[in-house]
């Protein structure tokens, strides 16, 4: 089974931390190493110093020289110091009690004062030893590096042990944020998907009836009235199919977000007359309630006009012949608004969730192809405006839509006259 996008980004993400975690593992472990063998020479430098001076070094134990740099090194977990005294040829001659036996050779072809270097000493743990020149032979100062063996323990032991926490929490992490990144594109892919097989469909039904009525046409002879009924009817099929193909080509430009037209100052209640006068052909009884003074908003005039259109017509279709369809333009505070109400059968709960989607129809053989509404709502979106919808008086459905009012409020030349909407 095919992995979903958010896993597979979450199993990349993990991938790359993993491998800068191990990169920032290796860099960790090797400065801590070097910074606590830096200490350890800082620490046998001094005790050095301070043994040049102290003839019974070699004689005395460690308890009872009193040679320490610091305070701390005198701590009981802090490993001893021992010392050798070697001659020109490396051989041992002289060491302090309990100090182990040295290899051959233990500073190696290229000694020199205050050289350091890591050697086994006949125990499990190397060595750290560092010489100063003592007339013709070295005294060298050393101490066991099981504490720095111990310390590079415990920090390994964390990596290991942080890591696979560390990786799970980013895996996870990287899912959930990427399930809520890709939540937009997952459902835009699947709106994509029903619009083409929706849209396929639609399609699909006009030209079936083109073909079916130019087939009954050519498959016999027919006088003229047969010939002009089907003509009649691959007309009525051809406007719905152009209708079908303007609405999704125009969608489609809305998608793309071209560079929308101007901004201008529209007057809400002139437009609402003109759309009332135009749709007063179409059946139900409409009438428009508009103020006497301008109500202006600042947006596309055509725009507004198509978002008129698109309710109006919706409203005609579902009141019907002998119903009633009201516009009206109202004001609330800063705001103004469009209404269109019906007689219809009004949008039930249920419907409104899915109100704006594309070929979504109150009824499965309802008049239309659904995309009014869903170009209305995206000239909604696009301007600024809000919906609300609710029941009307009438019986049916009200739908309104509200926008800022635009600040020029008796601007005559800017009104949308009857004749241009």
């Amino acid at each position: 089974m095919r992995a979903s996008p958010a896993v597979r980004v979450a199993a990349i993400a993990t991938v790359v931390v993993a491998v800068v975690y191990i990169v920032a593992v290796v860099v960790l472990n090797l400065v801590v190493s070097a910074r606590l063998t830096q200490q350890n020479d800082d620490r046998l430098a001094a005790r050095l110093a301070a043994a040049s001076h102290d003839p019974n070094v070699l004689s005395q134990p460690m308890a009872q020289t009193g040679i320490y740099s610091s305070p701390e090194d005198a701590d009981a977990d802090t490993a001893p110091v021992f010392y050798w005294l070697l001659n020109a040829r490396q051989a041992v001659i002289a060491h302090s009690p309990g100090a182990p036996a040295l290899p051959g050779r233990p500073l190696g072809g290229h000694a020199r004062d205050g050289l350091a270097v890591t050697v086994s000493a006949g125990r499990a743990d190397p060595f750290r030893l560092e010489l100063a020149a003592d007339g013709s032979g070295w005294l060298v100062a050393g101490q066991s590096l099981a504490g720095v063996a111990h310390t590079k323990r415990l920090l390994a032991y964390a990596e290991v042990f942080a890591g696979p926490f560390l990786l799970l929490a980013m895996f996870f992490g990287s899912l959930v944020v990427g399930q809520r990144a890709l939540a937009p594109v997952e459902q835009s892919r699947r709106r994509q998907l029903e619009f083409t097989a929706d849209a396929s469909h639609e399609l699909r039904t006009p030209l079936s009836v083109i073909r079916a009525e130019a087939d009954v046409a050519l498959a016999s002879t027919r006088d003229a009235a047969a010939y002009r009924d089907a003509l009649v009817r691959i007309q009525s099929e051809t406007a719905r199919l152009r209708q079908l193909v303007d609405d999704m080509l125009w969608l489609a430009r809305f998608d793309s977000r071209p560079p929308p037209p101007r901004d201008e100052p529209v007057d809400l209640a002139t437009l609402a007359q003109a759309c009332a006068d135009r749709f007063r052909a179409v059946g139900p009884a409409i009438s428009a309630e508009t103020a006497a003074e301008p109500a202006l908003i600042s947006a596309p005039p055509e725009w507004i006009d198509r978002l008129a259109g698109v309710l109006m017509d919706n409203a005609c279709r579902y009141a019907g012949p002998d119903g009633q369809v009201r516009i009206s333009v109202t004001s609330h505070g800063s705001r103004v608004g469009l209404a269109v109400e019906d007689s219809g059968p009004g949008i039930t709960e249920p419907d409104r969730p899915r109100l704006f989607d594309r070929f979504h129809r109150a009824t499965e053989h309802g008049p239309g192809a659904g995309l009014g509404l869903a170009i209305g709502d995206s000239i909604v979106r696009s301007t600024g405006g809000r919906w609300h919808i609710g029941d009307s008086p009438l019986g049916g459905a009200l739908m309104m839509v509200t926008w800022k009012g635009h600040s020029a409020l008796h601007r005559p030349s800017s009104r949308l006259t009857a004749s241009s909407a």
